[in-house]
C-alpha cells in the first residue's frame, strides 16, 4: 500500500503553519505580510523555504527564520526544513496580501 504524502497538500499544511507566525512589529502573520516568497516540497518531503524580512536590521533577524524551521519540520511528514533569508527582491508594503492591508488600516 502507497501512504505518499501529496506534496501540494504538505505545501497547504506548510502555509498554515507559517499564517501562525506573527512579525512582533506588525500584528500580521508573515505569510500576509509577504515576508514568505516561496515554499519548495521536494518528493522527499524536505522543505526549502525563502523568505524575507521587513528589513536587514530586523530585530528578529536570527530568531525569526529559526521559529519558522521549528514550525514547519514539527509538521507531521516533513522530513527536514531548511529557511534561506533574502532581500533580493526588497520587501515592500506591495508584497502585503489585501487581508493584511486591511487588517493595518491601509485599504
Amino acid at each position: 500500500m502507497d501512504t505518499q504524502i501529496d506534496t501540494a497538500q504538505l505545501g497547504e499544511e506548510i502555509v498554515k503553519a507559517l499564517k501562525g507566525i506573527y512579525d512582533p512589529e506588525i500584528p500580521v502573520d508573515i505569510y500576509e505580510l509577504g515576508l514568505i516568497y516561496d515554499v519548495m516540497v521536494n518528493t522527499d518531503n524536505e522543505v526549502k523555504i525563502l523568505m524575507t524580512l521587513t528589513s536587514p536590521n530586523c530585530p528578529v533577524a536570527e530568531s525569526l527564520p529559526k521559529e519558522v524551521e521549528d514550525k514547519v519540520v514539527a509538521i507531521e511528514n516533513v522530513k527536514s526544513a531548511e529557511v534561506e533569508i533574502t532581500f533580493d527582491p526588497p520587501w515592500t508594503r506591495d508584497l502585503m496580501s489585501e487581508e493584511a492591508k486591511l487588517e493595518l488600516g491601509m485599504l
